[in-house]
């Protein structure tokens, strides 16, 4: 049975499992639509949860960014996981004590204000639009891989994948369908990764194995990446970061984004009492380390693997010549995610750390056939060859080589790892599943956040408060659909991988949502004027911190000023900036608030009782 044949089957049982769930599970109010009627027990929401929460980013990028960055892409696993805390102690419980349906229904009335309510709209917005991008991002990669399609028609079929099942169940159907997709992802994930440890190191858990001998060359796993990456002219796989600042607000940003991303926090509105709420975040916690444990051993075992390919000799030798490329390989770049150009005409893959010459050499040669700045792309190339020629004692210039020849998307490195170290076809087929259940399980939950809040928060509670339950679910369901599109649309063209992407929603979050939700529940003295001119300061500073480096609306091309960090403001990355924007979002609050008159007694008197976690009912629409 061929690989395609055995994908297709993997594949295809797994989405009729979701299907089957959406239909028995189909949402028929608007109570189930939003919160699955307020019901679910805290373990079934801690693994779904975690479904919602292991996304594109977490089981297809992240692994691949700690293979690309190494120590330094640790960031992302002690901010998500770090965020999980603060969430539970400082967040779920309070906010399921308020019982309402979304975090716009919570800031409208805290802060009793339609204006409030509206801004936290748009947050929410913008947040989850954004977080979404990287999930299709990411979704796209896995269908156009083992559907053998390019990455474009694979994002498309993904959409039309996600539409079926989260229009049709909503909420409801949707925590039950991310039960499933848990159980899925964690097995595709963990069987290959045990594989690969035994393989490199004989150790069957792969978190311990990456701290084990290799086994061909009897040194350490890490210390035998450390020489050979060395080798190749790239920095020591576990190098200390440059830019501590940047490293600490990074990880900050990650964590105050995963306490304040709204399709997060509208589980915890799902469970029966405000104890099951904080379960609920432990039992996420203990469902996600399990991947979290796993994946830095994915990513440094990922990394070694793809330079034995290339370097089947040891890096000291002849690399791999092109036309004995492995089928992975080809397969690969049939979607476009791996591109070889062979640009000393030798037919063999050179790839290392040629200090920018490559893409200096083919933005030279563009510039040449298609227009542009000759002379600048000229002086480009002979900056970059310069460095180049002395890189390694110049042993990179003496071989002939004229530049990394080899473009490999961080993305496909989880995907094709099995591939790469020659797995049976059922762990590639089985990976396969696991890879689009966490795209699609995170994108349904963000697109339920986005429609609940148009169709709930805007349509129902501000523009025609008299909508019916019936009609209301309709415009969710119609809401959710039009979401699909326009990230369809922007994940075509994302400004990143998944898992960078993912970071920007983050620091979107973490910059408007996420005080304004602290300072409703701790502070009686923030007001609706505070409230407001807070999240409008976040919100604006980080966008605009974002599309001058990323490009306005991520629009190819816009960009103001080389998202490096030369350019950044004290050294500090747009995917850091979300922890700037939340003390500025901070510091205008209180000083507005405090310049103000406080809030009426009634809310004073609301934030009192909401700290007191006794006393919940269900959601509710008040």
């Amino acid at each position: 049975m061929s690989q395609f044949a055995i994908n297709i089957i993997f594949v295809g049982l797994s989405f009729a499992l979701y299907f089957g769930i959406a239909i028995w599970a189909r949402a028929g109010t608007t109570s189930e639509f939003y919160v699955a009627g307020g019901g679910v027990h805290p373990v079934v929401n801690g693994m779904a949860t975690a479904a919602d929460w292991m996304s594109a980013a977490s089981f297809i990028s992240m692994a691949g960014l700690i293979a690309a960055s190494g120590y330094g892409a640790s960031t992302y696993l002690m901010g998500w996981t770090g965020g999980y805390v603060l969430l539970a102690m400082l967040l779920a419980p309070y906010l399921r004590k308020f019982g309402k349906f979304t975090v716009p229904d919570f800031i409208g009335d805290r802060f009793y204000s339609k204006t409030a309510a509206m801004i936290a709209v748009v947050c929410l917005i913008i947040a989850s639009t954004t977080y979404v991008i990287g999930q299709m991002t990411g979704a796209g990669v896995a269908f156009s891989r083992f559907l053998e399609v390019e990455n474009t028609t694979g994002l498309i079929i993904a959409a039309i994948v996600v539409f079926f099942y989260a229009v049709l169940g909503g909420m409801k159907g949707i925590t039950y369908t991310q039960v499933a997709q848990y159980v899925v992802l964690m097995i595709a994930y963990t069987i290959p990764a045990v594989f690969i440890s035994l393989e490199l190191t004989g150790n069957p858990i792969p978190g311990l194995g990456l701290f084990s001998n290799h086994i061909e060359s009897g040194v350490p796993i890490l210390t035998k990446l450390n020489q050979v990456v060395t080798d190749l002219g790239f920095a020591s796989y576990t190098a200390d970061v440059p830019n501590k600042l940047n490293m600490v607000l990074f990880t900050l940003s990650l964590m105050i984004g995963t306490a304040g991303l709204p399709h997060v926090i509208i589980r915890f509105f799902t469970v029966p009492k405000v104890a099951d709420a904080r379960w609920t975040a432990g039992w996420t916690l203990v469902f996600i380390s399990l991947l979290y444990f796993t994946a830095p051993a994915v990513g440094a075992m990922a990394r070694l693997n793809l330079i034995d390919t290339v370097y089947p000799q040891g890096v000291a030798e002849a690399p791999l010549e092109y036309d004995q490329r492995p089928d992975w390989m080809r397969t690969w770049e049939d979607t476009g995610l791996i591109k070889y150009n062979d640009l000393n005409n030798d037919g063999r893959i050179q790839l290392y750390n040629d200090s920018g010459l490559g893409t200096a050499q083919l933005a030279l040669n563009t510039a040449q056939t298609d227009g542009g700045d000759v002379a600048a792309a000229t002086a480009a190339v002979e900056a970059a060859r310069i460095k180049h020629d002395t890189e390694v004692d110049g042993r990179f210039a003496a071989a002939g080589w004229a530049g990394n020849e080899l473009d490999v998307n961080a993305d496909i490195l989880v995907l094709a790892n099995p591939e790469i170290a020659n797995l049976p076809p059922w762990v590639i087929g089985l990976i396969a599943a696991g890879g689009l259940a966490a795209a699609l399980s995170t994108a349904a939950g963000l697109l339920l956040a986005i429609s609940s809040a148009i169709s709930h928060d805007l349509i129902k509670r501000n523009l025609n408060p008299n909508i019916s339950d019936k009609d209301e679910l309709k415009y969710a369901r119609i809401t959710m659909g039009v979401a699909i599109v326009v990230a369809t649309y922007l994940g075509i063209n994302p400004p990143g991988f998944a898992a960078q992407v993912v970071a920007l929603a983050f620091g979107i979050a973490g910059a408007s949502l996420f005080p304004a939700l602290m300072m409703g529940i701790f502070s009686k003295r923030i007001n609706n004027l505070g409230a407001i001119a807070g999240m409008l300061t976040g919100l604006i500073s980080i966008l605009v911190y974002i599309f001058i480096f990323k490009g306005w609306f991520f629009i190819s091309g816009t960009a103001n000023f080389p998202d490096t960090e030369e350019y950044w403001l004290f050294g500090i990355s747009p995917l850091s900036f979300g922890a700037v924007g939340a003390l500025l979002n901070f510091i205008v609050a209180f000083a507005v608030s405090y310049a103000t008159a406080p809030p009426p007694l009634h809310i004073q008197e609301l934030v009192e009782s909401v700290r007191s976690p006794r006393g919940a009912g269900g959601a509710v629409d008040h």
